[in-house]
């Protein structure tokens, strides 16, 4: 499995992003038309295209899965109330206000609990611009306030990138292939419209631009008046083969906060709707059978209050059977042995990329410290015996900087979960495993359990994810490492 390595804040930042794997892939991402408001999780708010010789905007949604590529016209980013703080007591921060002041901030290090926009080239290709790069501008502000995009150097100093209040455009050179995260500080509640543009010249001399591109954000609430939640569930095919594994996905528009979901079935001969029980994500998957054939399937979105919220249109599942009429048919009997079938664990190719925040020193001073997400891992048992599984990873090769400089891959972490699972079964996460610390050994240098299935409970198909914990000796020299997580299933 190809991997690649993203933190938060006022702190200082090791030089370079830490990687797992080698190459950092742009997503393939769908398309979409719907109105949707962002308001957790990561976006490429300001996503750059080129095609057919013109220069575009985009935004990639990477809160869903798989990401999607969407008009800015289509997209509100919400800084949620919960992103307020203090303006720090630190001279260098002074640009954001007076110290204590209020400001809401979207950090450039990823918190769970908020909105992660930045900006990415990654999708443009070398050879195509002078310099192999793009310029990047902020060329107008409109709210209530004022708005600042920063990074910080090792130091925990500030680097403005966008500044609104001391007079604009502002631009940056961004070079292609760049996926990067800054600070928003916004000073004031409300409504903003911030106008992006981006320019180039392409390498015969000819120059492109995207013109200025309204980015709609909200710091705060949104207001009362605004579109409520709709509910609908994409991924049910025309028909399915049984042993067909049948995935469903509830969507939201626009997108909310909300995160809880019950699913429910109703088979012909029945009148009621029944819960699926144990199924209370966004996602469910399921194996078609011949008795499932007609069933049809719906979601529910709960709010905090457990009331519900929305309610997705029915969705019905066909399975193909055979022809009925004994005078011009065959029946036709086949045997499969319990132990036949298949195991397989695999990713997404189109996401099997996970960047490292930049590392930050930890509180107490002694490690170089830095948390990401695991890309999902699926993992399809449909052997008839059921002897259940067990996915396991390792990185078995130090990471490796360009330069020859290495560490080792037990100083790499993490904390399994299971995302989604079949009805039916049993599947765990695998136990916590710490970054090597001497003396007591750990990390990832050495096979460690991502999740297991008991016997009896692992036919179907699971997604299991980890959170990543990085935590380096101080002494380890500044740059982009890269290594290799292996993924095997037993």
């Amino acid at each position: 499995m190809n991997t690649t390595v993203r933190a938060r804040g006022f702190a200082a930042l090791v030089a370079g992003a830490v990687v797992v794997a080698g190459t950092m892939l742009a997503p393939t991402a769908a398309s979409a038309a719907e109105k949707v408001v962002l308001s957790k999780g990561h976006t490429d708010a300001v996503d750059v295209h080129f095609e057919d010789g013109a220069l575009s905007l985009k935004v990639n949604d990477d809160t869903v899965s798989p990401a999607v590529t969407r008009d800015p016209a289509d997209v509100t980013f919400q800084v949620l109330p919960e992103a307020a703080m203090a303006v720090p007591d630190d001279s260098r921060f002074a640009f954001l206000g007076p110290a204590g002041s209020r400001i809401w901030l979207l950090p450039m290090t990823q918190d769970p609990r908020l909105l992660w926009p930045g900006w990415n080239t990654t999708t443009l290709k070398t050879g195509v611009f002078e310099g192999n790069k793009v310029r990047l501008s902020l060329v107008d502000v409109q709210g209530p306030g004022t708005v600042t995009l920063f990074t910080q150097d090792s130091f925990g100093g500030p680097i403005i990138k966008f500044r609104d209040d001391d007079g604009l455009p502002d631009t940056i050179d961004v070079p292609v292939k760049t996926h990067a995260h800054s600070n928003w500080a916004f000073s004031a509640l409300g409504s903003y419209t911030l106008k992006f543009q981006a320019d180039a010249t392409l390498t015969d001399g000819t120059t492109v631009s995207t013109g200025p591109v309204d980015y709609s954000f909200v710091v705060g609430e949104l207001s009362g008046s605004g579109p409520q939640v709709s509910l609908s569930v994409s991924g049910m095919a025309d028909e399915y083969q049984p042993n067909d594994t049948v995935t469903l996905t509830a969507v939201q528009t626009p997108q909310t906060e909300l995160d809880h979901y019950h699913w429910f079935s109703r088979c012909p001969g029945t009148a009621d709707w029944a819960v699926i029980a144990g199924e209370a994500g966004p996602s469910y998957s399921f194996t078609a059978t011949r008795e499932l054939n007609a069933c049809e399937y719906l979601a529910k979105l709960y709010d905090d209050d457990h009331t519900v919220a929305a309610t997705s249109e029915p969705v019905t599942l066909w399975v193909a059977f055979p022809p009925q009429d004994p005078g011009r048919s065959q029946t036709i009997t086949a045997s499969i042995d319990e132990t036949q079938g298949s195991l397989v664990i695999s990713v997404n190719p189109d996401d099997r990329a996970v960047v490292l925040p930049p590392a930050q020193l930890s509180p107490g001073g002694d490690r170089w410290e830095s948390n990401g997400e695991l890309r999902p891992v699926t993992v399809t048992d449909t052997r008839a015996g059921q002897p259940g599984w067990s996915a396991s990873g390792q990185i078995p090769t130090d990471f490796t900087a360009p330069d020859g400089a290495t560490f080792s891959a037990g100083y790499l972490g993490w904390s399994p979960r299971v995302l989604a699972q079949g009805a039916g079964q049993g599947v765990v996460a695998g136990p916590e495993v710490a970054p090597y610390v001497v003396g007591s050994g750990g990390g990832l240098g050495t096979s460690a359990v991502l999740g297991t299935a008991p016997s009896g409970n692992g036919r179907g198909t699971a997604q299991l994810s980890a959170g990543l914990r990085l935590s380096l000796p101080t002494e380890t020299a500044a740059g982009t490492y890269t290594a290799t997580l292996t993924l095997t299933a037993i």
